[in-house]
């Protein structure tokens, strides 16, 4: 890459205040290079592309943005190898992973330690949460979680987990 193309991807990936501009699309999509990630290891990651970009990382809450719209599930790990449990991170349903400019070179860049993913425990663990949001959801009147649920409730069909119950819940709050 020549010194004008990493120049016009720096001017391309900050916002309007100098940050990385990530959606979580973009952190799906940067998890997905290593399988999962921890929180700091995401955060890591976001520096990592910042610095190479010249712009200050976003801040922290997109992660939870991401994770709060599905972009990311985050589960428990079983341990491993170690048998140290973590909470890790890996694309969600609502996903449609991306990669930032200057992402291909993370996994060269980092030390990150190879994991296998879950997926039955990825599962139960947005299910779960599914549930929550759903009841919160209907409790509260929100309407505008209640329809964000309802289309998540279709990524999460093309997941395997059945959830046509409380899509019909969503449902019904919905038309009132």
């Amino acid at each position: 890459m020549t010194g004008n193309d990493a120049d016009a991807d720096a001017e391309s990936n900050p916002n309007a205040e100098g940050t990385l501009d990530v959606d979580g699309d973009d952190l799906a999509g940067v998890v997905d290079l290593f399988g999962a990630l921890t929180r700091e290891e995401l955060r890591r990651a976001l520096e990592e592309l910042a610095y190479k970009h010249g712009t200050d990382p976003p801040d922290p809450e997109v992660l939870d943005r991401a994770v709060e719209r599905y972009a990311l599930v985050s589960y428990r790990s079983d341990g491993g190898d170690d048998g140290a449990s973590e909470e890790l991170l890996v694309p969600g349903p609502s996903a449609f992973p991306s990669l930032p400019p200057g992402a291909e070179d993370l996994p060269h860049i980092m030390d990150v330690p190879s994991r296998s993913v879950d997926r039955e425990a990825v599962g139960r663990a947005v299910e779960e949460r599914f549930r929550a949001d759903v009841a919160r959801a209907l409790a509260g009147g929100d309407e505008g979680l209640v329809g964000r649920l309802l289309d998540v409730s279709y990524d999460l069909d093309a997941w395997g987990l059945d959830l046509a119950s409380l899509r019909e819940r969503l449902d019904d709050a919905r038309e009132g």
